[in-house]
């Protein structure tokens, strides 16, 4: 079997508000509790699996491969939430998207300060 990414822990200082942040702004199903973690499930059958930390949180980073459809309604509740993005990881282009690779690409923050992307494509793939 080829090596697949199957689950990644995200510590966050209340597991249920950022679990549904991210389920709602993503339209995902809700997520599931399993012992100590609130999984968020994706389409690709890799999850986030939700942990509230005892200590200091160390920001990441987590990105999604969307459809333009997906795109115009994940954006669309950003901004509805009135939510800072921006086009770019250093948010140095604030209130922007990007076009990167021909597709479309924003960033946010969840309320834990971890960085979410969506992009419309992969990097690299060209236009």
């Amino acid at each position: 079997m080829p090596v697949q990414l199957n689950h990644t822990i995200v510590h966050v200082s209340d597991q249920n508000h950022s679990a549904r942040f991210l389920t709602e702004l993503l339209g995902l199903p809700d997520p599931v509790r399993y012992g100590p973690f609130l999984v968020v499930e994706v389409a690709n059958g890799v999850s986030l699996d939700y942990m509230t930390a005892r200590g200091p949180i160390t920001e990441q980073h987590y990105a999604f491969l969307v459809t333009e459809e997906e795109f115009d309604q994940i954006f669309g509740r950003i901004q509805e939430r009135g939510l800072d993005y921006w086009a770019d990881p250093f948010h140095s282009q604030p209130q922007q998207i990007n076009r990167n690779d021909g597709g479309r690409g924003v960033y946010w923050n969840d309320p834990d300060g971890h960085a979410l992307e969506i992009i419309t494509r992969p990097y690299g793939s060209g236009s």
